[in-house]
Parts: C-alpha cells; sequence; structure tokens
C-alpha cells in the first residue's frame, strides 16, 4: 500500500490496517516454517508495509501532543 493511501486514513483505521498487517505477516511467517509459502516477496511488501504504518501512527501522535 502506497504512503498516500495510507495518509488519508483515521488513526483508527491506520491502527486497524496495523493489526492486520500483523496477522498477515504472522501466517506468512507460519507458512514460511511450513516451507509452503509461495510468494516469498509478500512478506518484503508486508514488513514493508507495517514500517510504513508505525511512521504514520508515531508521526500523526507527535502532532497531536505538540499541538
Amino acid at each position: 500500500m502506497k504512503t498516500s493511501e495510507l495518509r488519508e486514513l483515521s488513526l483508527d483505521e491506520l491502527q486497524q490496517k496495523l493489526n492486520d498487517s500483523q496477522q498477515e505477516m504472522f501466517n506468512l511467517n507460519f507458512q514460511k516454517a511450513l516451507n509452503r509459502l509461495e510468494n516469498k516477496m509478500r512478506l518484503k511488501v508486508v514488513k514493508k508495509d507495517i514500517a510504513r504504518i508505525l511512521t504514520l501512527i508515531t508521526e500523526r501522535q507527535t502532532n497531536e501532543i505538540e499541538k
């Protein structure tokens, strides 16, 4: 998911997206451990999505504190 798309979401929606992405990452790691992972690049994409979401959440929380 692109950063511009994530910026349009509210804080609650970002939290939900983070939970979904973390659950997907868990499932992908589980599949990897069982040697059933078909698309290994998906791990990299989901990991970067999680990082983007966490960055935006931190950014918004910092902006709220400063106001």
